[in-house]
């Protein structure tokens, strides 16, 4: 008799040829038996290590919600031609793990600016704002408001710091670090978002905060050039002015700055000068490698990786800067493209930013000793993104439902996706009765469907993950506000 694991191997290498799925090993007992008492074994022989870290390397994946998580642990597999659902992720090999509370004090569904003030300064806000407490409600009531941050408090113990992230410097998850508006959008002052009027109020642009205010920070690597250049100055790379409409060059103003300080520096912006660049040698570095945000990933490797160094690669050289410091250091390194792609409903873009992300937090692994550096990996919110329809184990994460039932569970008959979104641009104005392919859903454009047509997909407002390994981490346990985040950081 033709057993069913026999049936299914073959259905599988008939329709998925990269299919390469044996969980006959699955069916015996004893599989996951020596699974949990190896589990166990290992939990019962942890060392709970109550060392204060002398480093400490915070990776925060934009959006990257528990779904997120899932579906790309099971790409990063299938990438490898395996199943995916029995992968590992490098954050997942972290031994301590909690979830965060997202709210903000104003909203049930947090923005960035609001979530990224909470784990950097310890302190909950308003949405949208960045850097200050919720009585900031105008340029008025900045200067009241300001908080100071992890990256403070790291320079005040004499620590190096670095940022690292793959959106614009002056956008909302890296800007909490250093700036304070009650407005994120305030990042030049561009006569738009900031006008002439808050100005004589009070507030001041994000890209103008970093460089006037933060000289200390060593490492600054992103993307986001028009921020810091005046409208008439156009960008040699991308042909693009700036935004900037009070005449100041702030890539110049930060080399004029560092000279004056004799510091030695190196501005950067594309990635030969980056990887040329000797990390013994300098200890400011400011790179900036795309007029916006930098590319996604999947696009980064097939039009512009001789242009931008990847978010390992940043990685990498920010570790290698900071390491220098007896006293320790501090970095951020953000996956800012993740949420970028899931609010257009491309989940092929979020999920290639996942996996590079994620590589980025091994590479680190291997850089640094758990015994004296605290690696702390988390989320500012989720997205409506989901993952489900009782799809066979292996199924292609982006392709259309082969499900364990006979025939196909929508009531017109049609092909769906295991991956899809609540709301979104890709909203049906009507049912679909035509069916769809891999040969589309597949495509690194392809939009998965949502339920409610909207601009833009939204955040969600469930628990995030925060995965810990190294001095303290066993903290990090249980149901927590995302502000106590911050707060752990403060006992290093």
């Amino acid at each position: 008799m033709i057993s069913k694991l026999s049936i299914f191997l073959t259905f599988c290498l008939i329709y998925y040829s990269n299919c390469n799925v044996d969980w006959s090993g699955d069916i015996k007992r004893e599989k996951w038996m020596d699974y949990s008492r190896e589990l166990i074994e290992k939990f019962l022989n942890r060392k709970i290590n109550g060392n204060v870290a002398k480093n400490v390397v915070f990776f925060l994946g934009d959006g990257m919600g528990v779904s997120t998580v899932t579906a790309g642990r099971i790409w990063k597999g299938q990438l490898q031609n395996r199943s995916g659902e029995e992968e590992i992720t490098n954050m997942e090999k972290l031994d301590h793990l909690a979830l965060s509370k997202t709210y903000n004090i104003d909203a049930q569904t947090a923005d960035s600016a609001g979530t990224a003030t909470a784990f950097e300064t310890g302190v909950k806000t308003r949405i949208r704002a960045i850097g200050v407490d919720g009585n900031a409600i105008d340029c008025k009531t900045i200067e009241k408001s300001k908080l100071e941050s992890i990256l403070d408090w790291a320079h005040y113990a004499g620590k190096s710091v670095g940022i690292v992230t793959t959106t614009r410097i002056t956008h909302a998850s890296p800007a909490a670090l250093y700036a304070h508006v009650h407005e994120r959008d305030m990042e030049a002052y561009d006569g738009k978002k900031l006008t002439e009027q808050d100005y004589e109020d009070g507030c001041r642009d994000i890209a103008s905060q970093l460089i006037d205010d933060n000289q200390f920070i060593n490492v600054i690597f992103g993307g986001g050039k028009r921020k810091f250049l005046p409208n008439n100055t156009i960008d040699p790379i991308s042909k693009r002015a700036g935004d900037r409409i009070d005449g100041r060059n702030l890539l110049e103003d930060w080399k004029t700055n560092m000279k004056k300080q004799n510091k030695k520096h190196k501005y950067l912006d594309n990635r030969q000068e980056f990887l040329n660049l000797n990390s013994n040698e300098f200890d400011h570095v400011l790179g900036l490698f795309n007029w916006d945000h930098m590319e996604y990933e999947s696009d980064r490797v097939r039009t512009s990786s001789d242009i931008e160094p990847s978010i390992i690669e940043m990685t990498e050289k920010a570790i290698q800067i900071l390491k220098k410091n007896p006293n320790g250091y501090l970095l951020f390194v953000e996956g800012g493209r993740i949420d970028q792609a899931h609010h257009n409903n491309n989940a092929r873009r979020a999920l290639d930013d996942f996996v590079v992300f994620d590589d980025a937090i091994g590479k680190s692994l291997k850089m640094v000793s758990l015994d004296n550096t605290l690696v702390v990996v988390s989320a500012d919110h989720s997205h409506v993104f989901t993952i489900g329809g009782y799809a066979v184990r292996g199924n292609p994460i982006f392709g259309t439902v082969i499900t364990t039932e006979s025939g196909k569970l929508s009531k017109f008959d049609t092909d769906f996706t295991s991956l899809a979104y609540t709301n979104g641009a890709s909203g049906l104005d009507k049912i679909r009765t035509e069916n769809i392919t891999n040969n589309k859903t597949e495509q690194i454009n392809y939009q998965q469907e949502a339920l409610i047509k909207l601009d833009y997909e939204t955040h969600g407002g469930e628990e995030v993950a925060i995965y810990a390994s190294g001095p303290m981490a066993y903290l990090f346990d249980g149901t927590v506000e995302q502000s106590h985040i911050a707060h752990h950081r403060a006992l290093q």
